[in-house]
């Protein structure tokens, strides 16, 4: 199985989603592969902000080798599911999608709302942090028979 995780710049919220559901994968012994991209394009190429960074270490993931990257039509055929973290970034990557077999791979990263963006605010990196291992211990139970 292959999961995408995607914010708006790929430096806060999908990097951290990316290296907080790999370690599950890997702690489950799942053959699954997992990366994150941003629909914008003003990282390409460099780390997540350090702040992720630091509080993924914090928690004993370690982000440091993820490159941010823009989201491309192409994760379409590669992906078997598109998590975005808000509602634009869901309108975003839907618009690019070539058909319906697109589209039915995105949806939100939470049920039932959006991953708050920390980068304005210190402050909400460890919140969010927590919100979002806690969903992606969900998408393991999930999607744990799929291996």
């Amino acid at each position: 199985m292959k999961i995408l995780m995607v914010c708006l710049g790929n430096i806060c919220r999908s990097p951290l989603a990316h290296g907080i559901l790999e370690r599950l994968v890997k702690e489950k012994n799942l053959n699954w592969e997992i990366d994150s991209a941003g629909t914008g394009n003003w990282h390409i190429g460099e780390k997540p902000d350090r702040r992720s960074i630091a509080v993924a270490q914090k928690y004993g993931v370690d982000i440091t080798n993820q490159s941010c990257r823009q989201f491309d039509i192409t994760d379409f055929e590669k992906y078997d599911h598109i998590l975005t973290m808000d509602q634009n970034n869901l309108s975003d990557v839907i618009s690019l999608a070539n058909g319906d077999d697109g589209v039915e791979k995105v949806r939100l990263f939470l049920k039932n709302g959006i991953v708050p963006d920390p980068y304005h605010d210190d402050n909400q990196f460890e919140p969010v942090y927590l919100m979002i291992e806690k969903r992606c211990k969900e998408i393991i139970t999930e999607l744990g028979s799929n291996r």
